[in-house]
């Protein structure tokens, strides 16, 4: 035969007042393996929320405080480094140019070609 557990509420409240050491016995047998939390919840006559609450409770009084602020060592800087030239900005899109040279010929090249260059280019191409 089982033993059942029966409570009886005799004053004016009607709420239940369980102790520190009660709520810890509930919440670790919830937390066993394979066990079913509204079947401990049901045993002890409380609903599963209520041992959720608990648990939430339990775990953060002691769930350790962290400090405000975190220590730090101060050490003499390092020299600023060289300053460096920055390099030359990229065009976001290249053209392309076509020179008509006539009699069917065509140069193209890159609006970034060299001028000079270009020039000299075009005296060779010219004098044939």
């Amino acid at each position: 035969m089982t033993k059942q557990h029966i409570e009886v509420i005799t004053s004016v409240e009607r709420r239940r007042h369980w102790s520190r050491e009660e709520k810890e016995r509930l919440v670790a047998a919830a937390l066993e393996p394979g066990t079913v939390v509204s079947d401990v919840a049901r045993s002890a006559g409380i609903h599963v929320s209520q041992l959720f609450r608990w648990r939430k409770e339990l775990c953060q009084m002691s769930a350790p405080s962290l400090p405000p602020f975190v220590p730090i060592e101060v050490v003499t800087a390092l020299p600023p480094p060289d300053p460096v030239e920055p390099a030359p900005r990229a065009r976001k899109k290249t053209s392309i140019v076509t020179i008509e040279l006539g009699r069917g010929r065509r140069i193209r090249v890159d609006s970034d070609v060299d001028t000079e260059a270009l020039g000299r280019i075009l005296d060779v191409v010219e004098r044939r």
